[in-house]
């Protein structure tokens, strides 16, 4: 059996992995003797992980790759091909969905950000190096960091700069985003935002210390009485951070209210390096909105993406076509369970689901049940479902177009 996206829809899950283990097992990666079973239930080397991605970057390419266009922008000396870039999310912006938005048109990938302190084992394992796996189709690739303590966050960016070929990003970003408590409330994340001097600090070190460029990640400041977003945008640009990323929103806020536009343009207008906009890009549309109102060079986009990679190739949810969302689902579960193993990849796969389910055929009936199923071929079976159901509306839509019963 050869590999192809249709053993997605036609042949299930199983049908799947079994024809990408067997091709991947012709070319070495893989010793094709080993059972199914055992490879939902243990860990997967990262060299099987990259070597399902390449097969599948191969044989299912969704947009044209956009190089011939020359560059969109430069990160230093980093050409970044594309304006829309998937955003750093915890919990979210692992490999799986790293890979799956980069094939959709993502320009440049960004790990989770990584407590700096969970960083400092010499082996490179655990769940902190674990989000810092990266193939190499995602490049240019950005590590993003976090941290209160100013020598631990420039000893483990320069740490992280000499890894091995293969495991060293292009990019070390600095989070001053993060909004959650017990994060900020340290100093970390938005907390560095209420010491502008600590960034300077900070951005000369590592801009000094590093060969890589370095970026950062902020909001416009902790509340609506302390928006010090221009300060610090000066500040970083002068200090030798080479794009600046920003969310239009206080830490304060955290996701409530309206993203502001007219800040990021300020910024924009206030430094020379690149800046990325960020906040209430929900539509294709938006993404072009952004960029006009600000002026930016690119635009990120989290939560939006969730459920719907497809943004980055410039289609809205409605435009894609029920049987092809389910097949990205499958993909998207096969790559989980490549890269964390059978259970924690479909545990850590429900969240997706629950997004990817909204505005399919049977959605109400299958949530509860995608939710809360206990194994991989209990999955399967829910999608098989869900590809009935879809092919039956889409026999049924084809019918009242051509006036012929389904």
């Amino acid at each position: 059996m050869t590999w192809s996206a249709e053993c997605f829809a036609t042949g299930g899950l199983a049908a799947c992995r079994h024809a990408l283990f067997g091709m991947i097992g012709r070319i070495g990666l893989i010793s094709p003797k080993r059972s199914l079973d055992a490879m939902a239930l243990a860990p997967c080397p990262r060299r099987r992980m990259f070597g399902i991605m390449q097969v599948m970057l191969a044989e299912q390419r969704f947009v044209p790759t956009p190089e011939a266009a020359g560059p969109a922008f430069w990160v230093r000396d980093i050409a970044v091909y594309g304006r829309a870039v998937l955003s750093p999310m915890d919990g979210y912006s692992d490999l799986p969905f790293r890979l799956i938005c980069r094939e959709l048109g993502s320009a440049m990938s960004y790990t989770e950000f990584v407590n700096v302190d969970e960083l400092r084992s010499r082996k490179l394992t655990g769940k902190a190096w674990t989000k810092l796996r990266y193939h190499p189709s995602e490049r240019p690739m950005t590590f993003q960091i976090y941290g209160h303590d100013e020598d631990a966050l420039v000893e483990t960016a320069a740490r992280l700069q000499d890894l091995p070929p293969g495991r060293a990003p292009d990019i070390i970003d600095l989070n001053m985003g993060c909004y959650v408590k017990s994060i900020a409330e340290r100093g970390a994340g938005s907390g560095m935002l209420c010491q502008p001097d600590k960034i300077a600090r900070v951005f000369t070190r590592l801009t000094q210390r590093l060969r890589l460029p370095v970026t950062g990640k902020i909001r416009l400041g902790w509340d609506e009485h302390n928006r010090n977003y221009r300060q610090v945008a000066r500040i970083l640009e002068d200090c030798g951070a080479s794009l600046i990323a920003v969310h239009g929103r206080t830490k304060a806020q955290a996701y409530q209210g309206a993203a502001d536009w007219d800040a990021i343009a300020e910024v924009k207008q206030a430094v020379q390096v690149p800046v990325i906009g960020n906040g209430d890009v929900r539509a294709v549309a938006d993404i072009g909105r952004m960029r006009a109102h600000t002026g930016c060079d690119a635009v990120m986009i989290g939560r939006a993406a969730i459920g719907n990679p497809w943004i980055f190739a410039g289609l809205e949810r409605e435009q894609v076509r029920p049987a092809d969302k389910i097949k990205l689902m499958r993909q998207h579960l096969a790559l989980n369970l490549d890269f964390y193993g059978g259970q924690t990849g479909l545990l850590l796969f429900r969240k997706h689901s629950a997004k990817y389910l909204r505005g399919l055929p049977g959605e109400e009936a299958l949530r509860i049940p995608l939710l809360t199923c206990a194994s991989v071929a209990e999955f399967d079976d829910l999608l098989g479902q869900a590809t009935g159901a879809a092919a039956g509306e889409a026999a049924r839509a084809s019918a009242l177009t051509t006036g012929h019963p389904a």
